[in-house]
C-alpha cells in the first residue's frame, strides 16, 4: 500500500459517508476503512464508488474526443491527481473503543482522514475457538486479513443458519470447512443429508480425512466403503407424518393412510404396496398410493414378492438404522447420509424420518437431567426450498418447518442451503438468525436476503452481487456487525490444518 492515508471525508450522512480517495490508495468495493485513533476509531465499509472531477463535463468530453481521434498531443490537465479523482461511498458499521464495540450513532469528524483496516484494528473479533465454528477470515474488499471469524456453535446451530448463493459460489465448500472445524469436539451432532455424495470424500478429500474422523464421523450409504455403515431403512419405520411436505397427498389419500395406520400398525406401508384393500378405502386411492410409494421408496410388489429399485428401503432389514443414526448424533458426531442414489422424494423422506426421530428424542427429554447433557443437533439440508418453500408447508407443518419455528428450545436447528431465498416464507427466514451470504446476481434473491438479515444490509446490494467464489458476508445476531469473510478452499484449508497440527506436535515433543 503506497500510503497509510487512503482518503478524506468530504460530506455525506450516517448512511452514506462521502470520501475523496487518495490517488494511489486503490479503494475497492467492500473495503473496510478506519478513521480515528488507535484507541478509539470508526470502521466504515465501502458500498459504492463513483468518479469525481473539477473539470466541466463538456471539457472532459472534448478532451476524450481529441485523444481518441489522435489530436490530443497537447491535451493535459495540470495536476491531474488533484483535478480528477474518485469519490467513495461508505457506511459506518462499528465504533470501537478498546474492546468495546458499539453501533455507530454519530458521524466521524468532518474532513478527517481514513485508512485501510489492519489486523490490529480487528483483534476484538478474535476469540477462543473452542466450542466455536470457523467461518473464514475477515475480508476487506478482495484482501484477506489474518483475523479468523468464529461463531459460538451452540447458539449458532440451535438458532438456525441459512447459507445463500447462486451455483458455483462455494456453498458446499463453506459447510465442509465449518464442519471440519467442529469434528473432534464432541459438542455438536450434525446430520448432513448429502444428495451429491461430496462431504465424506469417497473419491477425494473430505471429512473422512480429519484426524478425529474415526471417532467423530459416521458415513451411511447404500454402497458404503469398508468400515462404514449401510443405509438400509425398514419401511415399517415410516409414519404418516414423515410424508408431510415430502409426497404430495390429497385429503382422500391422507384419510386412506390414517385408516391403514390405525388398522395395520407398523405394517401399513407394506400392505398398501401389496395392494391390500381395506374397507372404506377406494381402490383408486390405493393404486395411486402404490405408484407414489414406488417412486419415493423404490419398493413395489410383483410376482407375490417385494422388489426394490434401490438398496435403501427394505421390508426385511434396517429396523435399527434410524436409532443408530440418532445415537451417533447424540454422541456429538457428524453423520453424513449419502442420498445420491435416491430420488428427490426418497432423499427427503429419509431426512424427514431422521429429523422426526431426533426432534422427538429431544422434545421428550426436555426438562430432564438427560436433556442438559444432550449436545445441540443441526440438520444440513441442501436445496432447502424443497421442504421449506411456501407451497410445501401450506397444507400443514412438515418436520423442517416445525424445527425452524420450535427447534431452538429443544436444541435442534437447521442449516439450510439454498439458491432461492425468496420462496422461503418470511416466518421461517426470520427464525434463521445467522445468514451466510455468498455471491448472488439475482436482484429478487438479494432483496429477500437483505430484508431478513440480522443487521441492516440495505446498502449491500452491489457488494453481494460482486462477491467472488469463497467471499461472503456473515449477518448474525452473534456478531456486532455484518462481517465480510473469505472461506478458504477446503483442500487448502485441511492441508494448512494438518501442518499446524504437525508443528504443534513438534513443539510438544
Amino acid at each position: 500500500m503506497a500510503s497509510e492515508v487512503a482518503g478524506q471525508i468530504i460530506g455525506g450522512t450516517m448512511g452514506e459517508v462521502l470520501i475523496r480517495e487518495k490517488s494511489d490508495s486503490n479503494i475497492e468495493l467492500g473495503d473496510l476503512l478506519v478513521t480515528g485513533t488507535k484507541e478509539s476509531f470508526t470502521i466504515l465499509q465501502v458500498f459504492d464508488i463513483r468518479y469525481g472531477s473539477q473539470i466541466p463535463e463538456l471539457t472532459r468530453e472534448l478532451a476524450a474526443g481529441l485523444i481518441l481521434e489522435g489530436r490530443g498531443e497537447r491535451v493535459n490537465f495540470l495536476d491531474e491527481a488533484l483535478r480528477n479523482y474518485r469519490v467513495v461511498m461508505a457506511r459506518p458499521i462499528a465504533n470501537v473503543t478498546g474492546n468495546t464495540v458499539r453501533t455507530p450513532k454519530r458521524l466521524p469528524p468532518f474532513f478527517s482522514t481514513v485508512r485501510h483496516v489492519t489486523n490490529e484494528d480487528l483483534r476484538f473479533l478474535e476469540t477462543d475457538p473452542r466450542g466455536k465454528v470457523f467461518i473464514g477470515n475477515v475480508r476487506s474488499g478482495s484482501k484477506v486479513l489474518d483475523i479468523k471469524v468464529h461463531i459460538p456453535g451452540e447458539e449458532m446451530f440451535t438458532h438456525h443458519v441459512l447459507v445463500a448463493a447462486t451455483t458455483g459460489r462455494g456453498k458446499s465448500n463453506l459447510v465442509k470447512v465449518m464442519l471440519w472445524s467442529i469434528i473432534g469436539t464432541g459438542k455438536f451432532g450434525v446430520l448432513v443429508l448429502d444428495p451429491h455424495d461430496e462431504y465424506y470424500g469417497r473419491s477425494g478429500p473430505g471429512l473422512k480425512d480429519h484426524p478425529e474422523a474415526k471417532r467423530f464421523v459416521r458415513y451411511y450409504s447404500p454402497k458404503p466403503p469398508p468400515g462404514q455403515n449401510s443405509l438400509v431403512i425398514n419401511i415399517s419405520s415410516i409414519e404418516p407424518e414423515h410424508l408431510e411436505g415430502i409426497i404430495d397427498l390429497t385429503d382422500p389419500q391422507r384419510e386412506a393412510i390414517a385408516i391403514y395406520r390405525r388398522k395395520l400398525g407398523n405394517h401399513w406401508v407394506e400392505n398398501i404396496i401389496k395392494g391390500v384393500v381395506e374397507e372404506k378405502v377406494p381402490e383408486r386411492s390405493i393404486s395411486v398410493l402404490q405408484r407414489k410409494f414406488r417412486v419415493a421408496l423404490g419398493v413395489y410388489y410383483e410376482d407375490n414378492q417385494f422388489k426394490t429399485n434401490n438398496d435403501t428401503f427394505s421390508v426385511s432389514s434396517g429396523a435399527s438404522t434410524l436409532d443408530q443414526i440418532v445415537s451417533d448424533l447424540v454422541s456429538g458426531k457428524v453423520v453424513i447420509v449419502d442420498t445420491s442414489r435416491l430420488t428427490d422424494e426418497g432423499e427427503l423422506l429419509v431426512g424427514s424420518m431422521i429429523a422426526n426421530k431426533v426432534f422427538s428424542r429431544y422434545r421428550d427429554a426436555k426438562g430432564s437431567d438427560d436433556f442438559r447433557h444432550l449436545p445441540p443437533v443441526s440438520i444440513v439440508i441442501e436445496e432447502a426450498p424443497r421442504v421449506l418453500a411456501e407451497d410445501k408447508i401450506v397444507e400443514g407443518d412438515n418436520i423442517y418447518s416445525t424445527i425452524a419455528r420450535e427447534g431452538r428450545k429443544f436444541k435442534v436447528g437447521l442449516l439450510a442451503i439454498t439458491q432461492l431465498t425468496s420462496v422461503i416464507p418470511r416466518t421461517v427466514l426470520t427464525n434463521m438468525n445467522t445468514k451466510i451470504i455468498l455471491g448472488n446476481e439475482m436482484a429478487l434473491e438479494r432483496s429477500a436476503i437483505i430484508q431478513s438479515a440480522a443487521q441492516d444490509l440495505s446498502t449491500e446490494e452491489r457488494n453481494i452481487a460482486s462477491l467472488d467464489k469463497g467471499e461472503a458476508i456473515v449477518s448474525s445476531i452473534f456478531t456486532r456487525f455484518a462481517v465480510p469473510v473469505y472461506t478458504p478452499e477446503f483442500e487448502k484449508f485441511i492441508s494448512s490444518a494438518r501442518n499446524v497440527k504437525k508443528d504443534a506436535e513438534l513443539v510438544v515433543e
